[in-house]
């Protein structure tokens, strides 16, 4: 009986250590998680903050300006090469980013987060924009009764990109995209 009741035992203390293990990973699993909606929170803070530099008063809020390189504001009129992930090689190192931007990175000093950020916009040449030369963007606006005059086009617009690297602490590093334009 002292055997059985021995045997009992270890196969308990066995599952209660697998339960341990269990919850530490649990845990840390779940950290990571909060860790990484976290770093998203503050990209996204980061990329409406970058945006205030193409909207009235910014840095870029003229097309004239945004015809040329304005490193002040970490912008490219032409597009950025890129690495196979799409990824702009300016953000990879500190090196290509000199070469192509002067903004000081934004810092969340009590969160430990550090994010850098280009605008490129997608186009072969420098100067205005056109259809040969940029990414435009004017789709037709459909919708209303069939009875109603066909709606003329929105004005062509150049797209630009925006890219975001949010390091965070621990040295975690994500990257987020978008694209836009300014009207």
């Amino acid at each position: 009986m002292l055997i059985f009741a021995l045997i009992t035992l270890v196969i308990l203390m066995i599952g209660a250590v697998a339960i341990s293990r269990s919850l530490s990973s649990s845990q840390f699993t779940l950290g990571n998680i909060g860790f990484k909606r976290d770093i998203t929170n503050q990209g996204e803070r980061a990329l409406q903050e970058a945006m205030n530099a193409v909207r009235a008063g910014g840095l870029l809020a003229t097309e004239t300006v945004r015809n040329d390189n304005v490193m002040a504001a970490n912008y490219s009129a032409t597009l950025l090469p890129t690495n196979a992930q799409g990824i702009p090689i300016a953000l990879m190192t500190d090196a290509e980013f000199a070469k192509v931007a002067s903004a000081s990175d934004r810092k969340v000093a009590d969160m430990g987060v550090t994010i850098r950020y280009v605008i490129d916009r997608m186009a072969t040449t420098t100067g205005p924009c056109t259809p040969g030369t940029c990414v435009m963007a004017n789709q037709q606006v459909f919708g209303g009764a069939s009875n109603e005059p066909t709606k003329p086009s929105p004005p062509a617009q150049a797209i630009f990109r925006m890219t975001l690297k949010v390091t965070g602490p621990r040295n975690t590093v994500s990257y987020f995209q978008s694209t836009f334009t300014t009207n």
